[in-house]
């Protein structure tokens, strides 16, 4: 005898596919994924199921591909069985993956890579003329390693790095983690008092710098940071404003060094290939394979310091496991293997560079090149073509710059298939240009943080243009990603909230600052991004914003990023930046930063960007203030910094004595 049941779908072969169009179906009327699909059959198989969304499309291709028990069916889905009443499916995503994470240290897999692939191209620095295979490249790390050993350097001391990008850079990367050493990574664009801040933070016990870049004169802010460095004999520093700091190394780039910024030679700093390649006068193995074995994934490895876009930066501090695991797995999404050549002219001093870029190539055997010292388009168009690259990264002002270069179509650019853009927000246009005009079909955006190694959520190769642009992409393998209310419960999809982030990327915290490890790092190993997310019905996540950017007029909430999509359609309005100012009446007001067209510079008003507002969005979402610029504050990677922006506005209209005034 036949049982009633609420749907009823003959199962044979001109229906195969009933049970997964009717879920389609279910899902279009009601316009969100439900946590429950009916599956019912009739005759012989007569059954009616609720399966979880999770495990849906797993029971769907079983029913369908090979015969089964349907007691033992039953059997198997009641765990999941629930009311037929819908509900909105929860912003909660899990990155399941076929491939295990490395359970390896970087120094023990880069060996292991070295192995593999003894004379594929490693490392390629146009700017020092360098090209090393794998096999050369792991030479000189060794060699470096016994030098830092002489140094004194042990598992567990901190060494920093202040340098533009250099093929010294990357060996650093590697020795230290193969000796257990913290490598800190130092912004190049520090100057004496950023760099004292970060030496005494995380008590660095060795700085190795270049002697100069751009505008800075590392060795003069050295000199006037640290006069010993004159007198000092060489490992042997005793600084009481920087107590733990004992050796300085230099690193030459003669070819690319200004003679003119140059400062006169000090006792107390070593060379980098001169000194420091030949303290040790040989390589033991039996010494490094002992070291080696005294190391654990789980050791801190790294300390990055958060870029600064909404204050003093802090030590996060990484390990192995974090970002090898986080390398690999972008690039497993980027489909890279041995035969890829990738060009990175992102800064290697943050995890774009350093992750992203050499622990991607490192963990794959591709071939890392570097154009330059810093982003140049030239030197990056240069490089695409004569090293026949076959990904390219960079945040989008970077790609527009090089699609706006004079030059650009004098090169041949078609061996490159991918890359990764990041950083901001890129806009349709220019993703379109770096498609169709780079032949990057495969490029991909990426979203995360220095607090987890870094990125979460990454678009794929066959995502279309608008998801790529659009949203940052679904969760990365290994990882767990939710949205949540003020209250920390999940929200439903297609809801605001903040995003959460869990797995093996997630920071061991900011160094010796407990307190505001706290503040974003809860008991469940949740780390509290402070971005406002929503997530689809597909698992894409799009960033709507900052927690911290939100503001409230008169009662109601302004989500910044919501006016500045609306005024990104303007015809006239190249970017845009939106915040909140202190306001007496309200308690803020919104201001709006815009960098117009260059046809449009000069002609178009305030009054008339207000206009165009008019009728088009609630007018609390108005900006009141409206500054026509031609760039916005950033770090060196590109992110907007929008307390500089604020702190200026305030300035320039005098609001906070308005404020205190009461008028």
């Amino acid at each position: 005898m036949q049982r009633r049941v609420k749907h009823q779908i003959p199962f044979d072969k001109q229906s195969k596919n009933s049970c997964s169009e009717l879920a389609l179906e279910k899902t279009k009327r009601e316009r969100r994924s439900l946590p429950c699909t009916n599956i019912c059959l009739v005759n012989d198989m007569s059954l009616s199921l609720v399966f979880h969304q999770k495990f849906a499309r797993h029971a769907i291709r079983s029913l369908i591909l090979s015969p089964i028990n349907a007691t033992t069916l039953q059997q198997k889905c009641r765990p999941y069985a629930t009311t037929t009443q819908s509900t909105p499916q929860p912003s909660y995503a899990h990155g399941t993956s076929n491939t295990p994470l490395i359970g390896k240290t970087i120094g023990a897999h880069f060996d292991s890579i070295v192995d593999q692939f003894p004379n594929n191209p490693g490392i390629i620095v146009d700017h020092q003329n360098v090209k090393y295979s794998y096999s050369e490249l792991s030479q000189l790390v060794d060699v470096l390693c016994m030098g830092l050993v002489e140094l004194g350097l042990e598992k567990g001391d901190r060494l920093g790095i202040w340098s533009p990008n250099c093929l010294e850079w990357l060996m650093l990367q590697i020795a230290t983690a193969k000796l257990g050493v913290i490598l800190v990574n130092i912004n190049p664009a520090y100057r004496s008092y950023e760099l004292e801040f970060a030496l005494k933070k995380v008590e660095c016990k060795v700085l190795i710098c270049a002697r100069s870049f751009k505008s800075s004169n590392y060795l003069k802010l050295l000199h006037d940071l640290i006069p010993e460095l004159e007198t000092s004999r060489p490992n042997h520093l005793h600084v009481p404003r920087i107590p733990h700091l004992k050796c300085v190394v230099q690193i030459r780039d003669e070819a690319s060094e200004d003679p003119n910024q140059l400062y006169p030679h000090m006792s107390g700093v070593l060379d980098f290939h001169r000194d420091l390649m030949k303290l040790s006068g040989g390589i033991d193995k039996g010494m490094l394979n002992d070291i080696a074995n005294e190391l654990q994934f789980d050791d801190p490895i790294n300390i990055q310091f958060t870029s600064g876009t909404t204050g003093k930066p802090k030590g996060t501090t990484l390990t192995h496991h974090n970002i090898l695991n986080n390398g690999f797995f972008v690039g497993e999404r980027l489909n890279y293997t041995e035969r890829d050549v990738v060009c990175i002219p992102v800064p290697l001093y943050h995890c774009f560079g350093m992750v992203m870029g050499n622990l991607n190539c490192l963990s794959h055997g591709s071939t890392i090149v570097y154009p330059g010292r810093g982003f140049d388009p030239a030197e990056v168009l240069a490089s695409v073509q004569k090293h026949k690259c076959t990904s390219l990264y960079g945040v989008p002002t970077m790609f527009i710059a090089t699609l706006n270069h004079p030059s650009f179509h004098q090169y041949k650019l078609d061996s490159l298939r991918t890359g990764i853009m990041a950083g901001s927000i890129c806009p349709i246009e220019v993703c379109r240009r770096v498609i169709d005009e780079m032949h990057m079909k495969e490029v991909q955006i990426c979203y995360g943080m220095t607090e987890t190694s870094p990125v979460s959520l990454q678009s794929r190769a066959d995502d279309p243009i608008e998801k790529r642009v659009s949203t940052v992409g679904t969760v990365l393998d290994h990882l767990e990603v939710k949205i949540v209310d003020s209250n920390g419960n999940i929200v439903p999809r297609g809801s605001t909230g903040e995003l959460y982030t869990r797995g093996y990327s997630v920071m061991l915290g900011y160094y010796n600052d407990k307190e505001k490890t706290d503040e974003v790092l809860d008991s469940s190993r949740w780390m509290h991004t402070g971005d406002l997310a929503v997530m689809d019905e597909g698992g894409y996540v799009s960033i709507v914003g900052r927690i911290k950017d939100m503001l409230i007029r008169g009662g109601e909430n302004v989500y910044p990023r919501e006016v500045e999509d609306f005024l990104y359609r303007h015809e006239d309005i190249f970017d845009v930046q939106v915040i909140g100012v202190p306001d007496a009446k309200y308690g803020e007001e919104v201001c709006a930063w815009i960098i117009l067209k260059e046809h449009a510079k000069g002609k178009v008003t305030d009054e008339q960007i207000k206009l165009y507002c008019k009728d088009k969005i609630t007018h609390f979402k108005i900006p009141r203030y409206i500054k026509f610029v031609d760039e916005f504050p950033m770090t060196v990677t590109g992110k907007i910094q929008k307390f500089i922006m604020r702190e200026r506005m305030i300035e320039e209209l005098g609001l906070k004595k308005d404020l205190l005034s009461g008028k």
